[in-house]
């Protein structure tokens, strides 16, 4: 039955993990695919590359922490996709008081972004007391 249980918990904490970075996954393609609704202007271009790069940033460090050899190196890279995380925050920001005839669109995917530094955090915090 311990055994049992154990075998739950680690189960119920391989999906937590996972949860995250699937969350992280579909808020980059979110963000992609909310760019390709954006009108074309010299404006838009700029704020679409930006936004691009560090939603896909976040992406892209949130795997490599996945894969990290120590908590030191999954905290560099955690760290790496709060502050990414909190930049694409700041570009849907941006898109919504520049583009009104979007903004009912971005409010889940703004409060989705907010959860996920939230998250982040957390898991930062959390792993640097294991230290």
């Amino acid at each position: 039955m311990i055994n049992k249980q154990m075998n739950n918990q680690s189960s119920n904490k391989q999906i937590k993990e996972r949860d995250i970075h699937e969350r992280i996954y579909k808020f980059v393609i979110r963000v992609i695919n909310l760019t390709k609704a954006l009108p074309k202007s010299p404006q838009n271009d700029v704020i679409i590359y930006q936004i691009v790069k560090s939603a896909t940033s976040m992406g892209a460090n949130d795997q490599e922490a996945d894969g990290a050899e120590s908590k030191k190196d999954f905290i560099a890279k955690y760290t790496i996709v709060k502050r990414e995380n909190k930049e694409t925050n700041y570009w849907l920001r941006i898109i919504k008081d520049t583009n009104p005839n979007i903004s009912s669109r971005l409010s889940d995917l703004e409060q989705e972004g907010l959860e996920l530094v939230r998250i982040v955090s957390s898991i930062i915090i959390s792993t640097k007391r294991k230290i």
